[in-house]
């Protein structure tokens, strides 16, 4: 029997105390609703007849795998000739992808639904996503007459939508990857009036058995699990015939990917040397899945794969690393960026930082902003910790009080805009190959470059530069922001084989 004073210094360690009762490991029981309680068309729908969708709105909360799953549904959408609208505009159809990974998302959650039942009173209100999952009473209260569906049943959300639609058979229909997916036909071209982003968010895993303490989302999502990887294939073949210049390779945890002895660098070299791919990204991938042999994948192939990380430290204090139940400490997190630009040289490392974690006190700040200033970072992501009811961080002693979370956030998110700065800085001078994405205000057009800097250029002969990668000389910062820099457009890149480019657009203005 392991003696009382062992789970207390376990206990202590984890700061899993709540009001002197021990609790280790998992978080409390809540009684939740069935799923016919929760799901049922008949229970949470009204009965009264659907209008026909001339006009429809999509709210999005959360993470990219939410934006990827969203970008099928709104091509599908344009392509049947809706018309898309704000949220604030009245709609015949009205769809909400929710987030839940804080108690302040769940909040937002709830009021786009009373918003859009309040906007568009007589609309068919469809909410999905990882509040459904988690709290779907709470939703079903918000509106009783919106049909949920949790993470497992977008499938019928799909479903719904094309019967909605009244479209025939055969008619290309979206999946949550991101890309649409024709019944029976592989590689099938979305119109041209559906498509208005450079990129795909393509979809190639769900879930995470991480359960890291602040964290609702594997209960949300479930364990990890991949697609097939033909199928991630087939997705991003069908990216580029649609015209997407670049692919971003997203999911829950993506480093985790794994199908039928396929991993995430082998599923990578799948896509290099069966697709036309011109540039691949990962949305973000955690310390321990930067291996060896990913970064061997992102070296021999010829700059498709970018220069770019996305690595979430979250705290730069090796006991609240432990507290988070985060799965290194500071000094292997070092070791992952320095072997990063051992392999890539110039490599472009961001990051993500949650303030004010509980028990996280002066001097544990103090390590965090010390480490973070170490790392030479291209970008911060800084989130202000919010306590997450159901998660064992919300029950740690040592909560930190609001104005201290709002203080240290102002911080990092200052060391943000420098490591921002200071990177376009070191960038100055250099040519790069840039994603040109839309125009600003002053007739310049505005993207991403491979390390991820933004790069603003004049178009030579006054064509639109949408879509179109161009090779650019970066001559300075611009003086309107610290961390963009204005370049000269030498040359543009044709597009690879299978990658048509696609129809001008209107041009778009970037904040």
């Amino acid at each position: 029997m392991i003696p009382r004073s062992t789970w207390l210094g376990i206990a202590s360690r984890f700061g899993f105390y709540d009001d002197g009762a021990v609790r280790i490991g998992r978080c409390a029981p809540r009684r939740r609703p069935s799923r016919r309680q929760a799901y049922d068309p008949a229970v949470s729908t009204s009965s009264a007849a659907p209008l026909p969708v001339h006009r429809a709105a999509i709210a999005n909360l959360g993470c990219k795998v939410n934006q990827a799953e969203m970008d099928g549904l709104e091509r599908l959408l344009r392509g049947a000739g809706v018309q898309l609208v704000d949220l604030r505009e009245e709609a015949d159809l009205v769809v909400i992808n929710t987030c839940t990974v804080t108690s302040r998302a769940d909040a937002k959650s709830r009021q786009l639904v009373r918003r859009a039942r309040r906007t568009s009173p007589n609309a068919r209100v469809m909410v999905t996503g990882c509040a459904v999952a988690v709290e779907p009473e709470l939703l079903a209260a918000a509106d009783p007459a919106a049909r949920l569906y949790d993470n497992d049943q977008k499938s019928r959300l799909l479903a719904e939508t094309t019967e909605l639609l009244g479209l025939p058979d055969g008619v290309a229909r979206p999946t949550f990857s991101g890309v649409e997916a024709a019944p029976g036909l592989a590689g099938v071209a979305v119109t041209e009036a559906a498509g208005d982003r450079t990129r795909a968010f393509v979809k190639v895993q769900d879930g995470c058995s991480f359960h890291c303490t602040y964290c609702i989302i594997p209960r949300a999502r479930g364990p990890e699990r991949s697609l097939a990887a033909r199928e991630v294939v087939d997705d991003v073949r069908r990216a580029l015939s649609s015209g997407h210049r670049e692919i971003v390779l997203t999911g829950i945890n993506v480093g985790t990917y794994s199908d039928s002895g396929v991993t995430l660098p082998e599923l990578v070299g799948r896509l290099l040397t069966e697709t036309d791919v011109e540039r691949i990204r990962l949305s973000s991938v955690e310390p321990q899945h930067v291996t060896g042999q990913l970064l061997a994948v992102w070296t021999a192939s010829g700059g498709r794969c970018l220069p770019h990380f996305h690595i979430p430290l979250q705290s730069g204090d090796d006991t609240i690393l432990r507290r988070m139940g985060r799965r290194y400490d500071t000094a292997a997190y070092y070791q992952v960026v320095a072997r990063v630009r051992e392999a890539i040289p110039g490599a472009a490392v961001h990051t993500d930082l949650i303030a004010g974690f509980p028990g996280e006190d002066d001097a544990a700040w103090a390590r965090t902003v010390d480490f973070v200033g170490s790392l030479d970072l291209a970008g911060i992501h800084v989130f202000r910790y919010s306590s997450r009811p159901g998660t064992p961080a919300a029950r740690m002693v040592g909560q930190v009080d609001a104005a201290t979370k709002k203080r240290r956030a102002a911080e990092a998110l200052a060391l943000a805009a420098q490591a921002r700065a200071r990177f376009a800085e070191t960038r100055a001078g250099g040519e790069m190959r840039v994603l040109f994405e839309g125009s600003l205000a002053d007739g310049r057009w505005l993207g991403h470059a491979e390390s991820h800097v933004l790069v603003a250029a004049d178009s030579p002969d006054g064509a639109p530069l949408h879509n179109v990668i161009g090779l650019v000389r970066a001559e300075s910062v611009d003086p309107a922001a610290p961390d963009r820099l204005c370049g000269r457009l030498l040359a543009v890149d044709p597009p690879r084989a299978g990658s048509a480019p696609k129809a001008d657009l209107a041009h778009e203005t970037l904040a």
